[in-house]
């Protein structure tokens, strides 16, 4: 096979590379597009902030002309400075159903890497943990949660077979919102509102949240560090972020704590735009933006995308009062599932809580690592 893997330098070659993945796999049983339009701003430089703290390469397979594989490289400096370590990563990995071109694939980006003086290569990761991150290895037959990776089987074969090994894995959990919480729960609502002087914050309008957002993301850099792959958000994306997210949040299913005046702690669910995206095709004009909104109208199942507790108040009960507070929101609209998103599997305090109530793992990512 005469493979030419090219290295993306144009504006053509990097919309081969961002519309490849629906050209291979478009037609995959509950595959779902990306948003096109956030794929050109987040392989954009000029538009994507993470770029100036890592070094970059992205590439494509061709056969004859055809493209039939991708990958990116990154190495950022900023989080191995701040880790001590040594790292690069690579993501957005995609390939036909052969071994040939994932290796080749791999050996471009182990060349660069080793070039590069580094020493491990995890991934499939982003520029952070909010990027997709990881494969998808259990829970093919589920529909896709927005911003996680949608990859056939074999995408998992191809990469293990080039010699890659667990790094850490993160799941997804699902239960039904009439799920019937043990009385203690009530208790320790209870309790806590009594013991802290703490106040839960409901919103009805976007206007009311408006506020709330910068400080809840603030919130997540300050407890967020000590997790697997996390670099601090600057105050230019935190801005991005909430500008970028406050139009899709419902306020209905945001919940925040505060005491004293400061936010302490917060959740964020949003209804699920999956089969909206799905019937977009990844295109918001002409018509995507209504089709997914009209989807998230309709759909029964909520996701619960994002939260936090200040660490002075972890195990004081906080995630029991916005959760009750959300499941008792997700009722009232008639929500039948939510849906939690990627949990890492270390992240002992968030899953002993979720398998507590004895749900259990809807979805299964595996980060991958391999030695240099």
């Amino acid at each position: 096979m005469g493979i030419k893997i090219t290295e993306v330098t144009s504006r053509k070659l990097l919309r081969t590379f961002i519309h490849l993945p629906a050209k291979l796999h478009g037609d995959m049983p509950n595959w779902m597009p990306t948003i096109y339009i956030d794929d050109w701003n987040f392989f954009s430089p000029k538009k994507n902030h993470q770029f100036d703290a890592c070094d970059t390469v992205m590439a494509i397979a061709f056969v004859d002309g055809k493209p039939v594989g991708r990958i990116m490289g990154i190495i950022h400096n900023k989080y191995n400075e701040l880790r001590n370590e040594n790292n690069a990563r690579f993501g957005y990995f995609d390939s036909i159903d052969s071994q040939e071109i994932a290796h080749a694939l791999f050996a471009f980006i182990l060349d660069w890497v080793k070039q590069k003086g580094k020493t491990l290569l995890v991934g499939p990761y982003g520029f952070s943990d909010k990027d997709i991150q990881g494969l998808l290895i259990e829970g093919f037959e589920h529909l896709p949660l927005i911003d996680s990776a949608c990859n056939p089987p074999y995408i998992v074969k191809l990469v293990e077979n080039e010699g890659f090994t667990k790094e850490i894995d993160c799941m997804t959990y699902k239960f039904p919102v009439n799920l019937a919480f043990p009385e203690l729960y009530y208790r320790i609502v209870q309790r806590s509102n009594y013991s802290n002087n703490t106040q839960l914050i409901e919103f009805t309008s976007r206007k009311q949240l408006k506020p709330y957002i910068e400080p809840v993301l603030q919130l997540v850099n300050r407890t967020y560090d000590h997790l697997y792959g996390f670099v601090p958000m600057t105050d230019t994306e935190i801005h991005e972020l909430a500008s970028r997210y406050l139009p899709i949040i419902d306020p209905r299913f945001v919940k925040v704590i505060e005491k004293d005046g400061e936010v302490i702690a917060f959740i964020i669910a949003i209804p699920s735009l999956t089969k909206g995206i799905q019937k977009s095709r990844g295109y918001l004009f002409p018509i995507g933006i209504f089709q997914i909104l009209l989807a998230s109208r309709r759909t029964s199942q909520l996701d619960l995308m994002l939260g936090a507790v200040r660490r002075d108040f972890q195990g004081a009960g906080m995630e029991v009062v916005m959760g009750i507070s959300l499941i008792e929101s997700a009722r009232k609209a008639d929500f039948k599932d939510l849906e939690v998103h990627l949990v890492l599997e270390n992240n002992h305090k968030m899953r002993a809580e979720i398998e507590r109530l004895h749900i259990p793992v809807h979805k299964r990512f595996r980060v991958y690592r391999k030695e240099l």
